[in-house]
């Protein structure tokens, strides 16, 4: 057992939703313990009002709560609960943070071109994805219908996954981390994203993990990460660790069909936030920031269907991703999904 006591939302039977942290096989219930925050924090059917209290109190809840750990504490078995999406989630953005899923990609849709562009390594690129259908780990996801090409309406034909490390944040800093699946439909992708980038193709189903690491949890596992040339604006320099060192794998059908690492993200947490709000732009308790695909150097590490060049995946089929310490320590919340056919 450890004590990195992720965050969720569970509903036990009968009852309403709330806060709750997962301790071995159990989920506490928060909103039953003598905790250091204003009174109903925890009643709420989300993580939102206690993100908003700030990094502080993060810390004093945190540390309250591995004083009490104890199996034996308010709550319920996990096999009991239904467990809802942690966080009411009121923007979200999708980054392009891995070197070699970009580079992997330019390589299949410009081959006669460089495999980056300039931008790409000077910022963070990213694009705003629809907070409404995100979704929890184990909802169903359909298999979406649209424009395939010139000539051609239908059921998508390249249904792919996309393994991803998430973070939330508060009113002004990363609350904590998250495996997400940023569902993806290649052919409609292909032929609607030139010239303003993804639409229909993503924002039909993001799959999010029932379980929020706290940023403090994994600051053990931090690395350094990948040189950056050219060196960032003054904004997105970094003086420490900048990535985290989590293993990745994706499953389909049983199989383990890929295993990366997050230390392969060129751009860190921290720094795709910078960009996001360096013109301005505000966050808020529960907002969600997907890193992109997270694939490596090595062909197992590929971290999507499209880089291996499929097979895609087929109604019926379930895909699972999994996440965890080196050492073994922590394990990520897992995420699920199974494909549905088109309506």
């Amino acid at each position: 057992m450890t004590l990195d006591l992720p965050y969720g939302v569970a509903r036990p039977p009968g009852g309403e939703a709330r806060c709750a942290v997962r301790l071995g096989d159990r989920a506490i219930d928060l909103s039953a313990l003598d905790l250091p925050v204003p009174p109903g924090t925890f009643d709420a059917p989300s993580l939102n009002p206690f993100l908003a209290l700030g990094a502080q109190a993060w810390d004093d809840v945190h540390g309250r709560v591995a004083e009490l750990a104890d199996p034996g504490l308010p709550g319920w078995s996990l096999d009991e609960v239904e467990l809802l999406l942690p966080v009411a989630v009121g923007d979200y953005v999708d980054f392009y943070s891995s070197r070699f899923h970009a580079e992997n990609v330019s390589r299949l849709f410009r081959p006669d071109a460089e495999p980056l562009l300039p931008n790409w390594r000077r910022v963070p690129v990213g694009y705003h994805g629809r907070a409404g259908t995100v979704a929890v780990s184990g909802t169903p996801v359909r298999r979406p219908a649209g424009r395939l090409g010139p000539d051609a309406v239908g059921p998508e034909p390249m249904l792919d996954y996309e393994l991803e490390l998430a973070f939330v944040t508060g009113s002004d800093a990363i609350f904590g981390f998250a495996l997400m699946n940023d569902w993806s439909a290649r052919a409609i992708q292909s032929f609607e994203y030139q010239p303003l980038g993804p639409f229909l193709g993503k924002s039909f189903a993001t799959s999010l993990a029932a379980w929020i690491t706290p940023a403090a949890a994994l600051a053990p596992y931090r690395v350094e990460g990948e040189p950056q040339d050219p060196v960032p604006a003054p904004h997105l320099q970094a003086s420490e660790p900048r990535v985290l060192d989590l293993e990745l794998e994706a499953v389909r059908g049983g199989e383990v069909i890929c295993t990366s690492n997050s230390r392969h993200l060129y751009w860190s947490p921290e720094q795709q936030l910078a960009h996001a709000t360096s013109n301005g732009a505000t966050i808020r308790p529960g907002d969600l920031f997907g890193s992109g695909t997270v694939s490596g150097p090595e062909p197992q590490m590929r971290a999507c269907l499209l880089e291996t060049q499929g097979p895609f995946l087929s109604d019926g089929e379930e895909l699972v991703l999994r996440g965890r310490t080196p050492d073994g320590a922590i394990e990520l919340g897992e995420v699920r999904g199974v494909v549905l056919a088109a309506e």
